[in-house]
């Protein structure tokens, strides 16, 4: 079973060479020592006594100070991901209207209408039994609408 290669412990391609954790810490400490030792913790008391206290909070303002309060703005967002429409009523969110509606639907002849037509006719089915794919609501496209504004909410498209 072949292993990875070993791990090259020379600096980077342009870069100095690590330090080692002795050097790093002796050369450039991050944090201070500490003046007590931890088992004192309890009775020690900070040097400066301006470090004591730093409040959480800004102080209240003093009388005379005119008192500003932030102002917020809620926006509510309505994300449809990946908003299938079919051949049934969905609810959706209109954008014009800004509502949660239930699509009402309109159907009309598309491809699978017309293709159904073209084969019946090659079939032999003439004098008006090739229109009968034009009157069957599951061979025809859909358009989703809002029913409040009436604006285009989706299609599905049989073929």
């Amino acid at each position: 079973m072949a292993s990875a290669p070993p791990l090259e412990t020379s600096a980077f391609v342009g870069h100095p060479p690590l330090p080692s954790y002795e050097e790093a810490m002796v050369s450039n400490p991050q944090y201070p020592s500490m003046p007590h030792a931890p088992g004192d913790m309890k009775t020690s008391v900070p040097q400066d006594p301006a470090q004591a206290y730093s409040p959480m909070y800004p102080s209240p303002p003093q009388q005379g100070q005119p008192v500003t309060t932030p102002v917020v703005s809620v926006q509510t967002v309505y994300v449809q991901p990946g908003m299938k429409f079919g051949s049934f009523p969905v609810q959706a969110h209109c954008p014009v209207c800004t509502r949660n509606v239930i699509t009402r639907l309109e159907y009309t002849s598309g491809a699978l209408a017309w293709l159904s037509c073209a084969g019946l006719t090659i079939f032999g089915c003439f004098y008006g039994c090739c229109l009968i794919p034009f009157c069957v609501d599951s061979l025809k496209d859909v358009t989703h609408h809002c029913p409040n504004c009436s604006s285009v909410l989706g299609v599905y498209k049989r073929l």
